[in-house]
C-alpha cells in the first residue's frame, strides 16, 4: 500500500499522529448512512446523466472500454453561474498561525451537519501513476453533483482492479489517505464566498459553497503536492515531456506557468513528428531530488474550451464539459461551440489519448526548467547558470492572472504579479519550494532558462518563437556559447535574436529592468514580513540587490 487507510487496536489505543480534529470531522462524515459509494465509472456517468441540468450531447466519447465507461457514452455538458473559476480568497489552512483553528474546525462540523439530511455519493482515486509515487484519495459529495463525481475520478485515476495491482506494489508512505469532503449545496454564513478547510499536514480537506471544478482537481492536488514535498520530490504546477535521440543524451524539460502562459502548448508540441518525444503531464507532476525522475498526478487533462475550434481534432477526446455552449448541427444532433461565448473560461475533461506519446513515468533525469514570465522588462529568452539566481527567478515569477481564477470585480488583467514557482496552489510555506528547486539546480544538476511569452519592450512574442527555441535547444542547434552576456550580471546571458535586441545601455531599459527586479525584491521582503518563522533565504534577496545596484 502506498498510504495509509486502516489503523490496528493499538495503534487506535495511543495518541496517533496521523490524527486531528479537521481530519477526525471530515474522515467520519464519510461513513454516514446517507453515503452511497460509487463502484466504476460507469455508475458514475449514468448518475451523472441523470443529474438535473445535464446536457446528453450526440458527440461520442472515444476509448470508452479504456476509460471503465459504457459503450454508447457521449460527451456530458453541465454550465454553473456566476462563479467560473477557483477561489482563491476561500482557502483556509489550518495550520496558517494566522488563522482561528478552533473557529475554523467548528464552522466546518456545523457545515458538515447542516448537510446530513442529504444524500452523498463518495469513489476513491489514486493521485500519482506509478508505484514510485501514488496516493489513495477519498472524495464526497452530495448526489446532485454526480456529474463533479464523474469528472473527478475521469481527471484522477479511479481506483478500479487493475489500479488496485499497481497500488498493491507501490512503495509506501508513512501517510494517511486524502479525504476531500466537497458541498457546494451548503453556505456558511462566515464565509459568504465560500469557505474552504485544508488540513495538509493530515491529508484532508473540506470545501463548501463553490461549484467550480477546479476547486476538487487543485484542492486535491494541494494535498497531494504537500506529500511529496515531504518524501523527497519537488512539487510542480507545469509542464514536462522529453526529447529521446539515439546518438546523444534524452533532453527533459519542465515548464512552469500559471494557465494561459502557454506552458501547455510547448508541453504538447510534437514539431510535426520529427522527434521522438513523450510527454509527462502539461499541469501536475513530481520530480525526484533522488534520481532526477518524475511522475505524473493525473492521467487526464482539465482544458480551456476556448483552445480548440469546432471540428479540431482534440475535441474528439473530450468527456465532461462545463460552462459550455450547446446547439444543434444541421442534423439535429446537439453538439457543442466551444468558442468562450456564453462566458469565460470553458472547461473540459479531455482524456489522456489525445496525446499517443503519454508516459507516467519518466526515467530521463529532469535537463532543463524554464520559468514562463510575462515580464516586459525580458527579452524572450534568457539563461541563468547561478543556482541562487535560478531559484529567485522561480520563486519571484512574474506573470498575469487569468480566466481560470474568480478575481474581484474590476481586477485589472493586466497587473503583473509574483506567484512563487508558478503555484497557487502550496500548502506549505514558499521557503520549502525554495529549497526543493535549489537541489534541482545544484544536486541534480538542471539548467535554468526564463521564458518571456508575452511581449518584450512592447514587441509582442509569438509563441512561434519560443516553441523554435524549445526545439533548437534540444536538438543542440543552439549552445551555451551562443549565449551572450547579459550585462554585467552574474551567470545570466541572453540569446540575440533578430528583432528583440537587447540594448542594456539604453538608459529606459535599464529604468524598466530595474523596476522589475525591484518588484522581485520588494515582494521577497513583503513576504518575509508576513512570514518571520517561515523565512525565503537571504540569499534571495541579496542576488536581486547585486543586479539592482549594478543598474542603479
Amino acid at each position: 500500500m502506498s498510504t495509509k487507510e486502516r489503523y490496528s487496536q493499538d495503534e487506535l489505543r495511543k495518541a496517533n499522529p496521523m490524527f486531528s480534529r479537521t481530519r477526525a470531522t471530515i474522515e467520519s462524515a464519510f461513513y454516514g448512512n446517507n453515503v452511497h459509494e460509487v463502484t466504476s465509472v460507469a455508475e458514475a456517468y449514468n448518475l451523472a446523466k441523470k443529474q438535473s441540468g445535464v446536457i446528453v450531447t450526440d458527440l461520442p466519447i472515444l476509448h470508452t472500454k479504456e476509460l471503465g465507461l459504457p459503450h454508447d457514452a457521449t460527451q456530458l455538458v453541465y454550465n454553473h453561474g456566476k462563479i467560473l473559476g477557483r477561489t482563491a480568497s476561500a482557502r483556509h489552512f489550518i495550520d496558517n498561525p494566522n488563522e482561528d483553528a478552533e473557529a475554523l474546525d467548528a464552522n466546518l462540523r456545523e457545515d458538515i451537519y447542516k448537510g446530513h439530511k442529504q444524500k452523498y455519493l463518495k469513489a476513491t482515486v489514486l493521485v500519482g501513476l506509478d508505484p514510485s509515487y501514488t496516493v489513495k484519495a477519498h472524495i464526497m459529495m452530495p448526489e446532485d453533483q454526480a456529474f463533479n463525481l464523474l469528472s473527478y475520478i475521469l481527471n484522477f485515476q479511479f481506483f478500479d482492479d487493475e489500479a488496485e495491482k499497481m497500488y498493491k506494489k507501490s512503495k509506501f508512505y508513512n501517510e494517511p489517505d486524502i479525504y476531500f469532503y466537497f458541498d457546494p449545496n451548503i453556505n456558511d454564513d462566515d464565509y459568504p464566498k465560500g469557505f474552504g478547510v485544508f488540513d495538509a499536514p493530515h491529508n484532508c480537506a473540506a470545501v463548501f459553497g463553490l461549484r467550480y471544478f477546479g476547486e476538487l482537481k487543485k484542492g486535491t492536488l494541494t494535498l497531494a503536492w504537500a506529500i511529496a514535498h515531504r518524501n523527497g520530490y519537488t512539487a510542480c504546477h507545469g509542464g514536462e515531456k522529453s526529447f529521446h535521440f539515439d546518438d546523444k543524451d534524452d533532453k527533459t524539460f519542465a515548464f512552469y506557468g500559471l494557465s494561459g502562459s502557454g506552458k501547455s502548448t510547448l508541453t504538447h508540441e510534437m514539431y510535426d513528428g520529427k522527434y521522438d518525444i513523450t510527454v509527462l503531464h502539461d499541469d501536475a507532476f513530481i520530480i525526484s531530488r533522488e534520481d532526477g525522475s518524475s511522475v505524473a498526478l493525473e492521467p487526464s487533462y482539465f482544458d480551456k474550451t476556448h483552445d480548440y475550434p469546432a471540428g479540431h481534432h482534440e475535441t474528439k477526446y473530450y468527456t465532461t464539459i462545463m460552462n459550455c455552449d450547446v446547439t444543434q448541427d444541421e442534423d439535429g444532433k446537439k453538439v457543442i461551440v466551444t468558442e468562450d461565448l456564453r462566458n469565460n473560461n470553458g472547461r473540459v475533461i479531455k482524456t489522456r489519448y489525445t496525446s499517443p506519446h503519454r508516459v507516467d513515468f519518466e526515467k530521463s533525469p529532469i535537463t532543463a526548467l524554464f520559468w514562463i514570465m510575462k515580464d516586459g522588462s525580458l527579452p524572450p529568452i534568457i539563461k541563468i547558470d547561478d543556482p541562487v539566481l535560478a531559484t529567485t527567478m522561480g520563486c519571484t515569477l512574474a506573470t498575469k492572472r487569468t480566466s481560470a481564477e474568480n478575481l474581484p470585480e474590476g481586477f485589472d488583467m493586466n497587473t503583473l504579479v509574483i506567484e512563487p514557482f508558478a503555484d497557487p496552489f502550496r500548502a506549505y510555506p514558499v521557503s520549502g519550494d525554495y529549497k526543493d528547486f535549489k537541489e534541482l539546480f545544484t544536486k541534480r544538476g538542471a539548467s535554468c532558462y526564463s521564458l518571456n511569452t508575452d511581449a518584450f519592450m512592447g514587441k509582442d512574442i509569438p509563441k512561434e518563437v519560443t516553441k523554435k527555441l524549445i526545439e533548437d535547444l534540444a536538438n543542440g542547434n543552439i549552445k551555451d556559447s551562443d549565449f551572450k552576456p547579459f550585462g554585467n550580471f552574474k551567470g545570466v546571458s541572453y540569446l540575440p535574436i533578430d528583432g528583440y535586441e537587447v540594448h542594456l545601455d539604453d538608459p529606459e531599459y535599464q529604468k524598466t529592468l530595474k523596476n522589475r527586479m525591484q518588484d522581485r525584491l520588494d515582494w521577497l521582503e513583503n513576504y518575509d514580513k508576513e512570514h518571520p518563522e517561515t523565512p525565503i533565504q537571504d540569499e534571495a534577496k541579496k542576488t536581486l540587490e547585486a543586479i539592482i545596484k549594478e543598474l542603479s
